[in-house]
């Protein structure tokens, strides 16, 4: 199976979870241990995209996407790489 890697690359404001830039997760049919269940939520479609040979017209990087996650005042922001293409 294809691994995505959830890796924090920016983060304003105060993250109820705790994310900080750099923070990595492993994304796969379950929810990261420590990984924020909304921010979860929103990067599952877009992992599993990735994960079963998807990509997004919007990314230069075929293998990759960038997903923010839902709440506006102390986003976080993700980015999803493809592994062992």
């Amino acid at each position: 199976m294809t691994k995505i890697i959830a890796r924090v690359i920016s983060q304003q404001g105060t993250c109820e979870a705790g994310h900080r830039v750099g923070n990595e997760f492993v994304i796969g049919q379950k929810t990261p241990k420590d990984m924020c269940s909304w921010a979860f939520y929103t990067l599952f479609p877009f992992a599993e995209a990735l994960q079963f040979g998807g990509s997004f017209p919007w990314e230069a990087d075929s293998n990759k996407a960038t997903v923010a996650c839902p709440d506006p005042v102390n986003q976080v922001v993700f980015e999803l790489r493809r592994q062992g293409d």
